[in-house]
């Protein structure tokens, strides 16, 4: 355990000043993007009434009251978060591959490590599990920041108050901020239980990669696939059912079965090609 988690921290400190650009890019873009979209909306509701084209309610009636929930859609917002989960999906890749390609190949030296091989694994997919945590708990504390400038901003008769639940609601069916921050611990553990999974699963494939090379990467896509086909398995049973072959209920559970059992292939896979194929 104290190699683990000494590991962990190895890895979450060779990140460290790409993931800490990564908040600040998240951060300013947000506020920025806040300020903005509220003063051009502001912009556009004086230019409409001033010249008295229209009034309050006419306003309203044409353009809606303002929600957060709107500016959510912005590209402030939807541009960092994209940015961020492109970079912790390369990084994937990268907390492998550095050790590999970096100077004086890394990799050889962890290794030979007085601990199992398998604390390596599970070191680097703990360290994307926490960065991931990370950033979402810096969403959770500048919701309340933004929604505190968007008011000062929009006077309420322009505007529409939301809670932070109804802001992360109301961000679309199965949006992004649904997707990050789940309003259900069961919903938490699902989301974030198949990211886990498809962590493990391309760790599983950069392995075989790793292990053999050019035959590696067929042997890596193949295993990305049969791991689709397992996890969706049910659903495609549904699909070519005539009616529906299992309740929600049903599904829900065996998904849940499903995505333990591929996770816990991948990691078995993972550790016997650490122990076995990859050798200083």
């Amino acid at each position: 355990m104290k190699n683990y988690v000494k590991l962990v921290d190895f890895e979450l400190k060779r990140f460290m000043k790409i993931y800490l650009a990564l908040i600040g890019i998240v951060i300013i873009s947000q506020i920025v993007g806040v300020i903005v979209e509220s003063n051009q909306f502001m912009n556009l509701a004086n230019g409409e009434m001033l010249d008295g084209s229209m009034n309050l309610a006419q306003f309203l009636e044409t353009y809606w009251p303002l929600t957060m929930s709107r500016i959510l859609f912005s590209r402030w917002f939807i541009l960092p978060v994209g940015l961020s989960a492109a970079a912790l999906i390369f990084y994937c890749f990268f907390i492998w591959y550095r050790d590999w390609f970096g100077k004086n190949t890394f990799i050889y030296r962890l290794l030979m490590l007085p601990t199992a091989r398998i604390n390596i694994l599970l070191a680097k997919a703990s360290a994307i599990f926490l960065m991931v945590l990370g950033l979402v708990s810096i969403q959770l504390i500048l919701l309340p920041i933004e929604n505190i400038i968007f008011q000062t901003i929009v006077p309420f008769d322009l505007r529409v108050d939301m809670t932070i639940r109804e802001i992360v609601n109301g961000s679309g069916y199965y949006g992004y901020l649904q997707i990050l921050l789940p309003t259900s611990i069961v919903q938490f553990f699902i989301n974030y239980g198949i990211g886990f999974m498809t962590v493990f699963t391309l760790f599983t494939a950069i392995l075989f990669e790793r292990s053999y090379r050019i035959k590696g990467i067929i042997f890596g896509v193949a295993y990305c696939i049969f791991a689709l086909v397992i996890f969706l398995s049910p659903f495609i049973i549904e699909v070519f059912s005539e009616f529906g072959y299992f309740y929600p209920e049903e599904l829900f559970i065996i998904e849940v079965i499903l995505g333990i059992i591929v996770t816990g292939i991948s990691i078995w896979v993972s550790h016997y090609l650490l122990n076995r194929k990859v050798t200083v």
